[in-house]
């Protein structure tokens, strides 16, 4: 079974002539004219980019999101395959509305029109996992209703298929394979596509994210309608914004766009730093912004589907990162590596240092268009393959994720300093979670915890005092450190102090 998916991958990149790309080098381009022999049935007079659109769609979802990040990338490929791959976004073909008529029929159990006062079954989006129809709610809201396409499960479990096909030929023939842990890398993809295909979850995180941007100047998130969704129907509050993909219009509408390109950045960093909670799929099908009213020029979010999650932990060693290659401090980079365990503990801190600043000096002092972050990554690949520095899986979403927000502020001021922009942002972050004002932070946060431990703290001494042997008063320490530990290591230490000093008082107490 799947040698036939690969097999069928092989078809479609011959039958649209997509070897052209692959065979473009002159050592091979000898090959180009015997596959053209053989496969005299293929036509290959439409131009590459709308041929390697189509042939996307046909292999399917997973394809389509491939192209749909590809999209953003306009400092990567030529104008041409960027404009084609961004009809993607929104111009997939639709599933028939009586299909999805019938659907909602179903989740119902009823007819549509006790269900809603009005449903235009006209989509006014198609997505490669669900297309979007306009309708109004008994009481007169207007709303968008969201669909699965039928079928997507199986189709994904498919694709999924193929690409740890892929992945494991990856592994087998090429000698990085096993350090890039593309395996680990599906495994984590496969999760968010299922998280994806329950619509349920993605009005959660809709909801969540809406809360954790509660009365923000930067962002809308519309408003979940709950009565009305399921697993494969979710119904929110219809916006009303301009793409973010036609700046003329948003230039018409009196829109700054310099100012958006800047809140942008700020949007995403106030996600991934002091939510831990970050929209996933941020391409320009799910990004609009409002032009009228007192919102104006606000950024509105859509498709929820896919979100990313980051433990504090991996927040602080990401910070940390990015403060200090901010202030070209590439040797505290190289110990951060280390520390988190990306790059092995018996790497040499100045070799890593060294390596990294070849790589990121000459990217500063320049503004982002002239960046070319092909050549950037591609030099960041090579170092990483000389010392053995491991992929993070559990990064891969906030990676693709800041290539879809570097894409955007491209698209929107090609002028944009992203390192710039960021540096305040990210130091004021930091001094919060670190300085002063951190303690003070956790120390509020763990209030509860020490209302719970300080009342045992009698208890616990008098149990510990209690025991005669020594092993066993070992055992009970053990476990006290044992029940204690989740909260902060220094909130352990404080309350062993304590227990020392009443150890004293009793001990003194007990001389008089």
């Amino acid at each position: 079974m799947r040698l036939f998916r690969l097999i069928k991958i092989v078809y479609v990149v011959l039958l649209f002539g997509l070897d052209e790309f692959l065979l473009a080098h002159e050592r091979v381009r000898w090959m180009r004219v015997p596959l053209n022999t053989l496969l005299f049935l293929r036509s290959t007079s439409k131009p590459r980019a709308v041929r390697l659109r189509l042939a996307l769609e046909k292999l399917g979802p997973i394809f389509v999101k491939f192209g749909q990040m590809l999209s953003t990338r306009r400092d990567l490929m030529p104008t041409d395959l960027a404009d084609e791959l961004a009809k993607l976004q929104d111009q997939v073909p639709p599933f028939p509305s009586i299909q999805a008529v019938a659907l909602l029929e179903k989740a119902y159990g009823k007819p549509l029109h006790e269900v809603f006062q009005n449903f235009d079954e006209t989509p006014v989006a198609s997505a490669s996992v669900a297309q979007v129809h306009f309708a109004v709610l008994p009481d007169g809201r207007d709303v968008a209703v969201k669909i699965l396409r039928p079928g997507i499960s199986r189709i994904i479990a498919h694709d999924i298929a193929l690409l740890k096909v892929a992945a494991d030929l990856i592994e087998w023939l090429w000698a990085d394979g096993r350090r890039l842990k593309p395996r680990q890398v599906i495994n984590e993809f496969e999760k968010h596509l299922e998280d994806e295909l329950d619509l349920m979850r993605e009005a959660a995180n809709g909801s969540q994210l809406r809360r954790n941007f509660a009365n923000s100047p930067l962002l809308q998130v519309p408003e979940m309608y709950w009565d009305y969704c399921s697993t494969e129907v979710m119904v929110m509050e219809r916006m009303y914004g301009i793409p973010i993909s036609q700046v003329d219009a948003l230039l018409t509408a009196g829109v700054d766009i310099k100012k958006l390109a800047a809140n942008g950045v700020e949007i995403f960093y106030t996600q991934v730093f002091r939510d831990g909670f970050f929209h996933a799929d941020m391409h320009p099908g799910n990004v609009q912004v409002a032009a009228t009213g007192q919102n104006a020029g606000q950024y509105i979010a859509l498709d929820f589907g896919i979100m990313g999650t980051l433990t504090d932990i991996d927040k602080r060693y990401l910070a940390q990162n990015f403060i200090a290659f901010f202030r070209r401090d590439y040797k505290r980079v190289a110990e951060v590596h280390i520390e988190s365990g990306w790059a092995p503990i018996d790497t040499r801190v100045d070799e890593l240092e060294a390596a990294i600043r070849a790589v990121c000096e000459p990217i500063f002092d320049k503004p982002l268009r002239e960046v070319s972050f092909g050549k950037v990554l591609l030099r960041l690949f090579q170092t990483s393959r000389r010392f053995n520095i491991q992929v993070q899986p559990q990064l891969v979403l906030l990676q693709k994720t800041l290539l879809n927000v570097e894409g955007l502020g491209l698209q929107l001021d090609p002028e944009l300093d992203l390192w710039k922009t960021a540096k305040p942002w990210l130091e004021r972050w930091m001094n919060e979670q670190v300085g002063w004002r951190g303690f003070i932070k956790s120390l509020g946060v763990e209030a509860p915890n020490y209302a719970i431990l300080l009342p045992q703290l009698p208890r616990l001494l008098h149990r510990y005092l209690s025991y005669d042997n020594a092993d066993r008063n070992d055992e009970l320490l053990r476990k006290i450190l044992k029940q204690n530990k989740h909260y902060n290591t220094w909130l352990t230490l404080v309350s062993l102090m304590l227990l020392g000093l009443l150890a004293v008082e009793i001990f003194t107490f007990n001389l008089r």
